[in-house]
């Protein structure tokens, strides 16, 4: 790798810095960017507080320009360092640097007191930065691949789930009927729902021993249904460690990552990552 340092292009140095978290000086940058959207979020947070000294806000909002400038520099940084842009700019933290990064500055083009209300919503589309930290975490990745991985089941869990309200819903509806609430079947299996996640809102409660009991036995439920979809993302995850490792190089051509440590080529368009 040392010996293909020298032909790199200012392009690909680049492109080690930002996208890059295994090099000394791409771990500075990740950091730097991780410190930037803590104080960012701070900022929004802080600027929906009111009574605050004048001073704070002119503080909070000249701070809040530069972190801008300083995400606009980087935004523009990772495309111009690929060799396919559109990889970027069209992909998840792609839309979301842009939808991050854009409001402050649509401020100079809505004008108007009427408008000035949808700017300040528009605003708040900062809080999407902090979306940007996961990309900085190295364990994220195998985090999403498990969720993504235990994606089949889940969906099978949440239908078995979905048909045993349907039924514990219909039985309440014929054991407690419309004196105690349950006016319709739907109206009963939204209680159901409600109940075994242990949320219980308690605008609808039966009140006849029976239906108590029933009320009972989906609580007890709601508490083993919970574990399961945990049990299932943790196994996968814990697959995750067993399989090849990964590491944090990018490609320079399609952006692809998830490449094992002793790759050299991407594994998705064949591009040298070493000396791309």
């Amino acid at each position: 790798m040392n010996n293909n340092s020298s032909y790199k292009t200012w392009k690909d140095k680049l492109h080690d810095i930002i996208y890059e978290a295994d090099t000394p000086i791409g771990k500075i940058f990740d950091i730097t960017l991780l410190i930037l959207i803590v104080l960012s979020i701070i900022f929004v947070m802080l600027e929906s507080v009111k009574g605050l000294p004048l001073l704070t806000y002119e503080f909070l909002y000249y701070a809040e320009w530069v972190i801008t400038i300083f995400f606009t520099f980087e935004y523009i940084a990772r495309i111009i360092s690929i060799k396919r842009p559109s990889t970027y700019i069209f992909s998840f933290y792609g839309i979301i640097d842009l939808l991050s990064t854009l409001p402050l500055y649509l401020s100079f083009f809505i004008t108007g007191s009427s408008a000035l209300l949808a700017v300040r919503a528009l605003r708040l589309l900062r809080v999407f930065r902090i979306l940007k930290i996961s990309r900085y975490i190295g364990e994220s990745n195998r985090l999403a691949k498990a969720i993504r991985d235990s994606g089949a089941k889940i969906l099978v869990f949440l239908f078995a789930v979905l048909v045993l309200c349907i039924i514990m819903g219909t039985v309440m509806y014929l054991i407690e009927g419309e004196s105690s609430g349950f006016r319709s079947i739907p109206i009963s299996v939204y209680w159901c729902i409600v109940t075994l996640t242990t949320v219980g809102y308690g605008d609808i409660a039966p009140i006849t021993p029976l239906g108590q009991f029933l009320a009972a036995i989906i609580m007890i439920m709601g508490y083993g249904i919970i574990a399961v979809p945990t049990g299932i993302v943790s196994a996968e995850y814990t697959q995750q460690h067993k399989k090849v490792n990964l590491n944090t190089r990018a490609c320079s051509n399609c952006n692809e990552t998830n490449h094992s440590d002793n790759a050299k080529f991407c594994h998705k368009c064949g591009e040298d990552l070493y000396n791309g």
